[in-house]
């Protein structure tokens, strides 16, 4: 049986063994120390991203590690900061302000308590804000003062403490105002003294020189004045501090190297979600305005400055000097800069110079393969040592055929029913489908009859162009004829114009007649605007007669004597 001595003992025991476990899961090898040591420089340089603790929140990497480390005895399986935050808050606390001339009753006469000065019920006359009466509110029973609301809070230790608590930005709004009023009743009074000297300095050379001219005065006074707003500005930028010397109470100047017009970083953008600013190095890495013209910005965080300007050197200026000090050579960037910028120089050039005495003895003993006009084959066609064997109809019997390489676009898509892709036809400097010959590339495809169709009014444009190459040297001038006596021999010169009239063709030449006189009309009726007919009726039925009368009076733009037709 187990008597209470053994107990205690057990007891003890696993004590022990938790404390145990607990050293052993917070001691760490060499390697593990150095590596958490580098990821804190890290972090705090802004290289790796903050540590984040259960609740989502950043923990600042600046903390020191006897504030950030929680006791064993809480048994913090994260990095946690609740440590050293008060666990419990008092619900009696509350952040809340008192409302701003808020009322919350108007009497109509006096009442008894109340302020002799205003009549309000919530103060005495010894404390009312308003402006003594000639005769009180008990007196007069006249313009009683509303009753003010009167609060009471129980603020905790922050609140307390909070000087921007019940602030109103929208007061802020009125100062702005005050101030623009000020300094535009400023340049206002600043201009209109400049004026005034001008005028006086005008009198007296007027008095001196008669000199009137216009022009001349303009131009000076706009000088005067863009002179005026630089020595406004110089005098803007001018900050200068009054301090007392150590003398017999004189006083001196010395010149404020910050300018409080200044926009400090973490004010560039109010949003929450900006670039991060860390207050106690008072840093901020990210740009906080990426979105704006970089032509209007001054600041794009201090990161830019580190991959700009002589930055990268210098850092590759200390890297140089680390490794050269660890090699046993004697170099140090900050007791002797100088020293170490040389050795640098040196060392690039030595580089330099190692790097193309490499690149020639490669060369002199391979070769260089760009400088060779032809290739030998075993490069182009990539042979391997891969075995395949075929049978007499082509297939593979032993071993797997070697297969093309895919690009990244898209391959043998065939589109408007055609048999072969965009591309493989080619002719007269132009792309197309070898299916139809078409060039166009969204056509649809036509097969062997577009074929055809396409080879035949090829065919019917040389005739054309031949026929009408064969008729240029006669003259033109039988077309005045023509409107008139047409004869048979005549129609079949109409066919230099590309319109064959067959041979066999017998035309009746009242009706030709009258139809020319019928196309003199119609042409008449479309050159005068006033005699177009409002109902127009359509005959479809068209004889040779008209035909022939359209054909000829027709204007041919090749005709070198169509400027003479009425």
């Amino acid at each position: 049986m187990a008597t209470a001595s053994d107990i205690l003992d057990v007891k003890e025991l696993n004590d022990i063994l938790n404390t145990c476990s607990i050293i052993a899961a917070a001691f760490k090898s060499r390697e593990d120390h150095r590596k958490q040591l580098e990821l804190e420089e890290a972090r705090k340089a802004g290289l790796a991203p903050a540590e984040v603790d259960e609740d989502g929140k950043e923990i600042n990497p600046h903390i020191p590690q006897y504030m950030s480390s929680a006791p064993w005895y809480l048994n913090a399986e994260k990095p946690s900061l609740k440590h050293q935050r008060k666990w419990k808050s008092d619900p009696n606390y509350t952040k809340s302000w008192y409302d701003r001339g808020a009322k919350i009753f108007q009497a109509d006469k006096y009442r008894k308590g109340a302020c002799e000065n205003c009549g309000a019920m919530t103060h005495n006359a010894k404390s009312c804000m308003e402006r003594p009466r000639k005769i009180g509110a008990k007196w007069t029973n006249m313009h009683i003062a509303p009753d003010e609301k009167i609060e009471t809070f129980e603020l905790d230790y922050d609140g307390k403490r909070d000087r921007w608590n019940g602030f109103d930005p929208a007061t802020y709004a009125r100062i702005i105002e005050k101030y623009e009023q000020r300094d535009e009743a400023r340049r206002k009074y600043l201009k209109e003294q400049q004026l005034k000297k001008l005028e006086e300095k005008n009198n007296k050379q007027k008095g001196e020189n008669e000199v009137s001219d216009d022009d001349e005065d303009e131009d000076t006074m706009k000088d005067d004045e863009a002179k005026v707003d630089e020595s406004k500005q110089m005098d803007f930028a001018k900050v200068e501090k009054r301090v007392r010397t150590t003398g017999g109470g004189s006083t001196g100047t010395v010149r404020n190297l910050r300018i409080r017009e200044d926009i400090a970083k973490y004010l560039l953008n109010l949003d929450v979600n900006s670039a991060y600013y860390d207050p106690k190095t008072r840093s901020m890495r990210e740009d906080p305005l990426p979105d704006a013209d970089p032509n209007e910005k001054f600041y794009g965080g201090d990161n830019q400055y580190r991959i700009s300007g002589q930055a990268l050197e210098f850092k590759q200026l200390n890297v140089h000097a680390w490794e050269a000090f660890e090699k046993g050579k004697d170099i140090h960037l900050q007791a002797a800069p100088s020293q170490a910028e040389l050795l640098f120089k040196d060392f690039k050039i030595i580089k330099e110079k190692l790097k193309s005495q490499t690149k020639a003895a490669i060369m002199e003993k391979y070769g260089n393969a760009a400088t060779q006009e032809e290739l030998p084959k075993e490069l182009l066609l990539g042979q391997t040592e891969r075995q395949v064997e075929y049978d007499r109809a082509g297939r593979v019997i032993k071993g797997l055929e070697t297969s093309l390489p895919k690009s990244k676009y898209e391959e043998d898509v065939y589109i408007n029913n055609h048999t072969s892709v965009w591309g493989s036809w080619w002719k007269d400097h132009q792309w197309g489908y070898k299916c139809c010959k078409q060039t166009i590339r969204n056509s649809y495809c036509t097969g062997a009859a577009g074929i055809e169709a396409v080879e035949t009014a090829a065919d019917l444009m040389k005739a054309n162009i031949e026929h009408k190459a064969a008729s240029e040297g006669k003259n033109s001038f039988y077309l005045f004829e023509l409107y008139y006596t047409p004869t048979q021999a005549e129609e079949k010169k109409l066919a230099a114009w590309g319109t064959d009239v067959p041979a066999d063709l017998v035309l009746d030449q009242k009706k030709l007649a009258n139809a020319l006189k019928k196309e003199d009309e119609r042409k008449r009726e479309e050159k005068d605007e006033r005699k177009r007919k409002y109902n127009v009726r359509w005959n479809d039925e068209v004889t040779p007669e008209e035909m022939e009368a359209y054909r000829m009076k027709r204007v041919h733009y090749d005709d070198p004597m169509k400027d003479f037709l009425h």
